[in-house]
């Protein structure tokens, strides 16, 4: 089993210039460059941009529905890589309602479980294809407010790695928290982040 050390790509506009940061969540055999990439379709320009990398490309080893227990100590040392990485942001200026997540897959389940175990009020969170992470989830993990947060979250139906049962789930904890949730289930759609849903998140999430 592995852990994970803090390696983060930044891009977009240098921190210290920025008002607004993004940390951006690679898939499992997906690179931070990877990711980051999306920052040509994303509009997320003026942001500064994080791109945390997982040590062997994979942000825990097994399916996100496995026993939390299976994919340990790696889901707990990538939660605390996205913390380390947030705690950067806020020391360089940037508050909580000014930070933005978005994830592919794997780094969209961990997008999702982050932020909803540290819920507050963040600038928005964008899941491509993701849900919380768990065999069964647990609500004690979830606590906090997400004091009207904008949220996507997006899958295929049916999708290989996430099912919209899970989606449905985690949108139920996020609206309990007080996350404002926009979902689409894609019918039919490839394990990939199709243009609809990068619109969806332009105009939800990214105010475009």
């Amino acid at each position: 089993m592995y852990t994970h050390n803090k390696q983060v790509i930044t891009s977009g506009k240098p921190v210290s210039e920025a008002k607004k940061a993004i940390i951006m969540l690679h898939g499992r055999g997906g690179s931070a460059d990877d990711i980051a990439s999306l920052s040509r379709v994303l509009n997320i320009n003026e942001m500064a941009i994080f791109a945390p990398q997982a040590t062997n490309s994979s942000w825990y080893p097994y399916s996100f529905m496995a026993p939390t227990v299976q994919n340990q100590p790696a889901l707990d040392s990538a939660l605390n890589i996205v913390d380390q990485v947030v705690k950067d942001i806020e020391a360089a200026g940037i508050s909580a309602e000014n930070i933005y997540f978005a994830g592919f897959s794997q780094g969209a389940c961990l997008t999702l479980e982050y932020t909803t175990r540290n819920a507050k009020r963040y600038g928005g969170i964008i899941a491509f294809t993701g849900g919380l992470i768990g065999q069964e989830l647990d609500e004690a993990n979830y606590d906090g407010d997400f004091a009207g947060t904008p949220v996507f979250i997006s899958t295929g139906d049916p999708d290989p790695h996430v099912p919209v049962s899970r989606v449905k789930e985690s949108i139920a904890i996020l609206e309990r928290l007080n996350a404002f949730v926009t979902f689409a289930i894609y019918p039919g759609r490839q394990h990939t982040i199709s243009s609809p849903e990068i619109q969806l998140a332009n105009k939800n999430i990214l105010g475009a």
